[in-house]
């Protein structure tokens, strides 16, 4: 990771964030941070749920609690630095400060990246070899895959990020974006990056068009396997739509951003779809999994059930106690 450029002049960057209209920032700052609440609660609520629940103690429900920490991880590397900037007069971020949320963004997205494709390798298994599916993806291995992904993808963020942070920036440092966006960060370098451009190609190789083309093909292979079963259709759709939608939201943010010419750049277009995919996305996922879930769904019910049943039980005896003497 990221030690330290000495040979840059720039100490800080300036975010000019979502707008220059302070009034507008100041209106946006409830809106987002409700939508970073509404994140946090309803995918804490979804890794409860699943670590409470015995019955969803199984590969395709673990990929699913690690995606949702892996979600908090990942927008909260952004969301609350974007919440101070709308209320501060000064948006700046430090040199350091910049090159660790870029790194931990990078490290969240690209560790989603890979446990997108694991999770429909995970759907695969199931309904084209369901015979196998507990000897090929019991817990131990699906626990091994996880922390490959997020072994895999540490050590790449790792990469870039010191190949960009190890380049000169001698001036402007203003980004006009609302976070440390890795193509504005090159656009203010003054030194030479064609060999991070090398890099950052082969990254982009190795975590979008390998898992997106492992996902697609694990689809083709069960939508096959699904159109000759002659029962439970349905069931089985249903089981891979969710990870589907999830699939089509992120990794066509993603490869809108950063697989595109050069030429094809409009700032405020670029804002909305980074909005999208550090704010928006994250807070959906739990929502899209439990919707088409009903498993997820009893799960969480009871989880909401069992809390209201407790709270309801405190107060119960915070009026029975003293009228029975108990402190008298």
């Amino acid at each position: 990771m990221y030690t330290g450029n000495q040979s840059s002049t720039v100490r800080e960057f300036i975010l000019l964030g979502l707008s220059t209209d302070p009034v507008v920032e100041i209106l946006l700052f409830p809106f987002f941070l409700a939508v970073y609440m509404t994140t946090l609660m309803g995918n804490l609520l979804l890794i409860v749920a699943v670590r409470t629940d015995k019955r969803l103690h199984i590969s395709m429900y673990i990929f699913l609690s690690s995606l949702s920490f892996l979600d908090i991880c990942y927008t909260s590397s952004i969301v609350p630095k974007m919440l101070v900037n709308f209320l501060s007069s000064k948006k700046s971020i430090s040199f350091a400060g910049c090159a660790i949320q870029f790194f931990f963004f990078l490290f969240m997205g690209e560790t989603e990246c890979l446990l997108l494709a694991l999770m429909a390798y995970d759907r695969y298994v199931a309904i084209c070899t369901p015979l196998h599916y507990n000897r090929i993806i019991n817990t131990k291995v699906c626990l091994w895959m996880i922390a490959i992904s997020w072994l895999t993808g540490c050590i790449i963020s790792s990469i870039d990020t010191y190949v960009t942070f190890r380049l000169t920036f001698c001036g402007p440092n203003i980004i006009n974006h609302f976070f440390c966006e890795a193509p504005l960060l090159l656009q203010l370098s003054c030194s030479d990056i064609s060999s991070v451009n090398i890099i950052k190609l082969a990254g982009t190789a190795i975590l979008l068009f390998i898992p997106l083309s492992l996902i697609l093909i694990s689809y083709l292979r069960i939508i096959v396997t699904i159109m000759i079963m002659h029962l439970g259709k349905t069931k089985a759709f249903s089981t891979c739509i969710s990870h589907l939608v999830v699939v089509i939201i992120f990794y066509g943010t993603a490869m809108f951003m950063y697989v595109r010419p050069e030429h094809f750049v409009t700032e405020n277009v670029d804002k909305m779809v980074a909005v999208f995919y550090t704010v928006i996305t994250p807070m959906l996922n739990p929502l899209i999994y439990s919707l088409r879930n009903k498993d997820v769904q009893r799960a969480m019910k009871r989880l909401i059930g069992t809390t209201l049943d407790f709270s309801q039980l405190k107060k119960t005896n915070s009026i029975v106690i003293p009228k029975t003497g108990f402190y008298t």
